[in-house]
């Protein structure tokens, strides 16, 4: 947890993470530490705090456990082929309902959004995945109405996002959403994204 008050931004690890999904986000709001007054502080955790084995086998030393990570203003669950075993987890999925009823924003990146429709999330809601995935988070929620069209939905405390480098403009949102469109813009300069 920040020490100094700062937003608290937390990047939850599993195993068969999608590594673009962990990383693209991580980048652009560590950039966002950088460049803000607000002191944003970004780190990342996994369940238990042991390491993880990502999608295409990079290994990854989480910071913290989800016990230790303490009060989280946003919430970034990635996606990758272990959403497939986190779709069915209910410990998983009722953690997932708490964080999110204490959480400002819970952001998914790619097929991280079917675990979130898997633990209700996304009921009623409009969001987004990764395009070979929408038939499956139509199965898992009918009720969400799926944007074939957005790099990312924000639907205020939920912000879904669809393939993997989608969850960097996410994360450029989310920047500019909680606090300006300037500090998004030196963080898009900082990493040499887009054509700022």
């Amino acid at each position: 947890m920040s020490t100094d008050g700062g937003l608290h931004i937390g990047i939850f690890l599993f195993d068969d993470a999608e590594e673009l999904d962990v990383v693209g986000p991580f980048e652009v709001l560590a950039a966002w530490e950088e460049h803000s007054a607000l002191k944003p502080h970004v780190s990342t955790f996994s369940r238990d705090g042991d390491g993880v084995r990502l999608a295409k086998g990079m290994r990854l030393v989480p910071a913290r456990s989800a016990d230790d990570v303490g009060p989280l203003h946003v919430l970034v669950h990635p996606g990758g082929w272990g959403t497939r075993a986190l779709v069915g987890d209910h410990g998983h999925l009722e953690w997932l309902r708490q964080v999110h009823a204490q959480t400002a924003v819970v952001a998914s990146v790619c097929t991280g959004a079917l675990v979130l429709a898997a633990a209700g999330l996304l009921a009623g809601r409009p969001s987004t995945t990764h395009r070979h995935h929408y038939d499956e988070l139509a199965q898992i929620d009918p009720s969400t109405v799926i944007d074939t069209e957005a790099r990312f939905v924000d639907d205020g405390d939920v912000v879904t996002s669809a393939g993997v480098t989608a969850g960097i403009d996410m994360a450029l949102h989310l920047v500019e959403r909680l606090e300006s469109a300037e500090v998004a813009d030196a963080v898009r300069d900082a990493l040499q994204y887009g054509d700022t």
